[in-house]
């Protein structure tokens, strides 16, 4: 059996032919608006750590004024907390009134910043718990 010799050059081409196809035939069978879900699902801003979506410029705009972003990262609470934390920060920070932007703000703190397990460390407390003795 003879194996073909293939250049370095010619076998660069080839990689980047396939790589062409493959990626046109991609991006014919997802439509745009699922394309850019996809990008958005995962992905962080590069400067605050935040999780990207279409709300991210309002939140960004309207929280790292005052603090870092790594004030927002490093807190999990529901929506009825965030809140919380909002009007705390109002009463004792002069937060100015979000105004029509609190709603999308409250958004996508809930969205993405809210309690999940995953987050957490620890397993769950136990619960109904039979003890017994230990016999010598």
């Amino acid at each position: 059996m003879k194996i073909a010799k293939v250049s370095a050059g010619r076998f660069v081409m080839m990689l980047v032919i396939v790589g062409l196809f493959v990626a046109a035939i991609t991006r014919e069978n997802t439509p745009s608006l699922e394309k850019s879900q996809m990008i958005l699902a995962d992905s962080v801003d590069a400067e605050t750590g935040l999780a990207l979506d279409p709300n991210f410029a309002i939140v960004k705009a309207q929280c790292t004024g005052c603090h870092s972003p790594k004030l927002i990262l490093q807190h999990r609470f529901t929506r009825d907390e965030w809140l919380s934390k909002i009007r705390w920060m109002q009463r004792n920070h002069k937060l100015w009134d979000l105004g029509e932007t609190e709603k999308t703000v409250l958004d996508y703190l809930a969205k993405h910043y809210a309690p999940n397990q995953a987050a957490y460390s620890r397993r769950e407390p136990l619960r109904n718990i039979k003890w017994y003795k230990l016999e010598q």
